[in-house]
Order: structure tokens, then sequence, then C-alpha cells
């Protein structure tokens, strides 16, 4: 731009007037930096809707995240269904239908042990009824127990045999008995609704899913390039494996139990097995439900059952959490057995059964990034 006179504004007095080419170059720093100022508002106008709608959601990410794991955990399935039948792959009807046989894979069970867990309650008021006028006598199997036996029968026969003490004892659990029911239908309520958006987010996950996939990767490559293809890779790869790991063999090890409950003649082995398919998708915790079947043999049956059953439920959990399910997480991820323990107890702990799939697919993303930084570093070596 020329200058008109000899004390023009962007011209200081004794200085040399600017060529074209240094004012060129002055334009094109001014733009830059306007631009500069231009991505830095738009990074800040990005990350402020970003927090308002995660803080909008917040509480329905689980159910988010849980749609979504059902969704990688089963896609595979699904694809198959597509290719079997192709004029329903692109339509509403094969996505609905794998939907609604997910929700009844989980719905089936959780009604069938409220149902036993509600004629079990009926159970306990009937028999607090009948306490108040009656009392409840010793029963035959507490003086089997092989230790405290004297101590627990008189301890029954000061609190539950005379109707009047038991009157008194029973009567302290009526107002937590109230408290407890009101918590319980609240979280039955909240869960409930969890869970339908859970459903509803797989079923929109079954009918967008190829879309989905296309725009993660188009969004992976642009922010990570094909370093974050590999990392969403793992993670998927872990999903798989921990579902794998967790949910079949803990079904299986329900089923074996389930099984040995029966034979044994334990009281309600269905429910009892159920407790101890779900206990078991967390390591070491199906000694829990195994121990209470092992008890209620002792006092049923006799200390020979309940040996037995403490016994096998014992070998067969040793065998699923030390050898098949490392296997199972491990070997689609190449992730070490300690990563996978650490993955699963510490997931679980900090984020509850959500964390059962996060921790592990967490801990094979942080193997990948150390096995490939350390590689590189040693390559440079």
């Amino acid at each position: 731009m020329p200058h008109t006179g000899p004390q023009a504004s962007s011209v200081k007095e004794g200085a040399e007037p600017l060529t074209p080419h240094l004012v060129e170059m002055d334009t094109m720093v001014q733009r830059t930096a306007a631009r500069k100022a231009q991505w830095r508002a738009r990074e800040v106008l990005t990350a402020f809707i970003v927090a308002i709608a995660l803080y909008t959601i917040h509480g329905f990410l689980s159910a988010l995240a849980w749609g979504g794991v059902f969704a990688v955990a089963t896609w595979p399935l699904f694809r198959r269904m597509q290719e079997r039948w192709p004029r329903h792959a692109d339509g509403v009807l094969l996505p609905a239908v794998c939907t609604a046989a997910m929700a009844l894979l989980f719905l089936v069970p959780m009604l069938f042990v409220g149902l036993e867990a509600a004629n079990e309650a009926q159970n306990v008021l009937l028999l607090m009824k009948d306490a108040r006028h009656e009392g409840v006598p010793v029963p035959s199997w507490a003086g089997r127990i092989p230790f405290g036996s004297k101590t627990l029968v008189n301890w029954w026969r000061t609190h539950l045999s005379d109707p009047e003490a038991a009157g008194e004892f029973f009567s302290s659990f009526d107002s937590r008995g109230l408290a407890m029911t009101r918590t319980l239908g609240s979280q039955l309520a909240h869960r409930g609704t969890l869970f339908f958006f859970s459903i509803l987010t797989l079923f929109f996950l079954y009918k967008d899913g190829n879309a989905i996939m296309r725009q993660c990767t188009v969004a992976s490559r642009r922010a990570f390039g094909r370093r974050g293809e590999l990392i969403g890779q793992q993670i998927i790869a872990s999903i798989h494996g921990t579902v794998a790991g967790l949910v079949l063999v803990g079904v299986g090890e329900g089923l074996v139990m389930g099984v040995a409950y029966f034979i044994a003649g334990t009281p309600h082995p269905a429910l009892l097995g159920g407790a101890t398919a779900i206990a078991a998708m967390i390591p070491f915790c199906a000694m829990i439900p195994v121990g209470l079947a092992s008890t209620l043999l002792l006092v049923s049956s006799g200390t020979m059952s309940a040996v037995v059953i403490f016994c096998l439920g014992a070998v067969v959990i040793f065998v699923a959490d030390h050898l098949v399910r490392p296997t199972l997480i491990g070997g689609s991820t190449k992730l070490p057995f300690l990563w996978v323990l650490l993955g699963i107890i510490g997931g679980a702990e900090t984020w509850g059964l959500l964390g059962l799939f996060v921790g592990p697919a967490a801990m094979a993303t942080l193997h990948l990034l150390w096995r490939n930084w350390s590689r590189e570093r040693g390559d440079a070596a």
C-alpha cells in the first residue's frame, strides 16, 4: 500500500519506507495472528459446548457406556445376522429384534430372581408373624454346627423361642424394613430407567453402526493419525476378551455349580446357581455364594455334602480364575495376567460393574502404548 506523504503514519520519521514485499509479509503475519486467535476462540467455544453437553447428560453417561459395551461385544454376531438376512440389513426390523433379544437376555433372569426373592420375603414375613404369637423353636441343625453350637442354641432360646422376646426382636426390623423398601423401590426405578436408555442406545448403535464407525475412523485419523486406529482396535479387542472371560466364564461356573447344588440337594439350587454366575464375573467373588450353599447344606443335610460342594467350588473357581479367564482376556490383547487382574479389580472398585469392562480396556490401551513407546526407544538406540 503506497504512502502519500513524508509524515505517513505507517512510516516513522527518519525511517526507510516499507517496500511492497515487506508490506505483504506484515499483512500475512497479521492474518496468521488473526487465524490463531480465531482457532483459540473456536477451541474454547468447543470445549465449553462439550462441557455443557456432558454436564447435561452426566446422569445417563453410564447408560450410554453400557449400550456401547453391549454393541461392541455383540457386533460380530449382529454382522453375521446382517449377512444372513441382507434384505433387513439396513432396515429397522433386524436391529429391533436383536435389541429385544438382548433385553430379554437380561430381563428373564432378573424376573426369575425377583420372583424367588419375593417368595422368600413372603415366607420370612409369615415366619415373623408366627414368631410373635408362638415363638420360634430351636431348629435341629443348630446342635449340629461344629463350632459355637451351644452359644447359638442359648441365644436362640433367649431371643426367639419366647414369643414376647421374639416380638421385641422382630419389631426392631419393622422401621428398618420400611426404609429399606423405599430405598429399594427408588433404586429399582432408577436402575430400570438407566437400563431402558442402555437398550435404546443399543438399538441406535445397531441401526446406525456402520455410519458411526466411519465417522469415528475419520475423526480418529484427523486427531491421532494411524496410532488412534490401533488404540481403538485394542479397546475393542479388550472388550471382546473381557466379555468372553468374565461373562461367559461366569455363566459356565454358575451352570456347573448349579448342577452340583441340585445333585447335592441344596435348597434353591437355581437361585444359588444364578448368584454364583453373577458373582463369578468378578474374580474371587464366586466363593461367597459357594460358601452360602455349603452353609445351607451343613445345617440341612450334613457335613459331607457341605465339604464336597465347598471343595468343588474352590477347584472350579481356581481353574476359571487362574487358567481360563486370563487366557481369554489377555490372549486377544497380549495383556499379562497381572494387568488383567488389576484392570478388573481396580475397574470394579472405581466404576462399579461398568469398570469390569472399562478397567481391562484402559489397561490394554496403556500396555499397547508402553509396547510401542519402548519398541521405538529400542529401535532408536
